[in-house]
């Protein structure tokens, strides 16, 4: 007598094709076992798509010129090199080894921020511009860091089923695949961020990580306390964090963390950020933006006075996206909306996610040793100089 294996054929539809094909065919209870089992092993295998660290160094190498290519580059080395040592020290804290990190500093007026996959941190001049410290700097470049330390959008890759391989294949192997991963990737971080848990994480380890290295972790929460006053009067969530939760419920999360927690750093260093960042916050009425939306070109604008005429189509029906927007948006730990918004006229203008860039994608070369990281922090009071 055949002891049958404990085995729910009931739970896949695949498991459970694979039984009606056996017994239709009459095939010995044997061999129907035996084919069942390699159906359920397939069925295994292509549950988690598995990307390597070559990988994600690829996906995010490309999706980071995608950003560069959209927003422009500033052409600023010093600049570039003093965001780098600060990010770099607090990349560090957050206890992530090996990745190759690069802050890129975009050209843009915009308050933004993007992190993509493999050590890859953009932050706009405007945001720069809208900081008044380095401490809070360092609370939004912790933010971006644990958003790749903690393999939040390789996480979604992983997570969208659309676009699942076998185990022991990979995603190099199938170049149209991995074109449609930064694809997606891309209009993700441009247009809806990352779910309520991933941003939760991001800012609660985050802020630990800046600590870590002596900036006062009321950093971020000031930040975030001015975004609210640029907003206030937005109907619609808008630029840096527009897709996260409500600031109010990020605000006291933070509060509360930082007392639980006793986070005691105390270093702002405000003076030395405005040795090096010079930039003037350009209001959201002011702001140029691409004709065609994130998914534009840097070459034509729309000018302010004209942005009355795009917000009035937010109020049409939404056109659904096609093409690679069809696929299932990578997302986190909150379901997300399956459209991806064609352009800026058919979703209407964001000024701080649409604004115009520049016209230089190229990347600033920087690169800082563990003396001068040492010595930067040893020069601010910092914590580990």
């Amino acid at each position: 007598m055949i002891q049958h294996r404990s085995l729910d054929i009931r739970s896949s539809p695949v498991v459970s094709l694979a039984v009606a094909l056996c017994l239709a065919h009459g095939v010995a209870a044997e061999a129907q076992l035996g084919r069942i089992g390699g159906v359920v092993k397939r069925a295994q295998q292509i549950q988690d798509l598995r990307i390597t660290d070559q990988e994600e160094q690829q996906i995010g190498a490309a999706v980071s010129e995608r950003v560069r290519q959209r927003y422009g580059v500033v052409q600023d080395a010093a600049l570039h090199r003093y965001v780098t040592l600060v990010g770099t020290a607090v990349a560090q804290a957050a206890g992530k080894t090996g990745v190759p990190w690069q802050f890129i500093v975009l050209d843009t007026d915009a308050v933004n921020a993007f992190a993509t996959p493999g050590g890859f941190v953009h932050i706009t001049r405007g945001a720069l511009a809208l900081l008044q410290d380095e401490a809070e700097m360092a609370g939004v470049l912790g933010h971006e860091v644990i958003h790749i330390t903690e393999k939040h959008s390789i996480r979604a890759i992983q997570k969208n089923k659309s676009i699942q391989i076998g185990a022991n294949e990979t995603l190099s192997g199938h170049a149209a695949l991995l074109n449609s991963v930064v694809e997606n990737v891309y209009l993700d971080i441009i247009e809806k961020g990352f779910g309520r848990s991933e941003e939760h994480e991001s800012d609660e380890k985050g802020i630990v990580a800046a600590n870590a290295v002596g900036y006062t972790p009321q950093g971020l929460h000031r930040f975030m306390v001015r975004l609210q006053d640029r907003y206030k009067d937005a109907k619609e969530k808008r630029g840096l964090f527009a897709s996260h939760p409500e600031m109010k419920d990020r605000l006291d999360r933070l509060t509360k963390q930082i007392a639980t927690q006793k986070l005691s750093g105390t270093a702002t260093l405000a003076d030395r950020y405005r040795k090096h960042v010079s930039y003037t916050p350009v209001a959201l009425s002011a702001i140029a933006v691409v004709e065609g939306g994130a998914a534009g070109l840097a070459g034509s604008t729309v000018k302010p006075a004209e942005k009355k005429d795009a917000a009035k189509k937010e109020e049409e029906p939404k056109k659904r996206g096609f093409g690679l927007g069809r696929l299932n948006p990578i997302g986190g730990g909150e379901q997300k909306s399956t459209q991806v918004a064609a352009s800026g006229g058919t979703r209407g203008v964001d000024p701080e996610r649409d604004a115009r860039g520049g016209t230089t994608a190229r990347l600033v070369a920087v690169k800082v040793s563990a003396l001068e990281i040492a010595a930067f922090k040893k020069e601010g009071g910092l914590i580990g100089s």
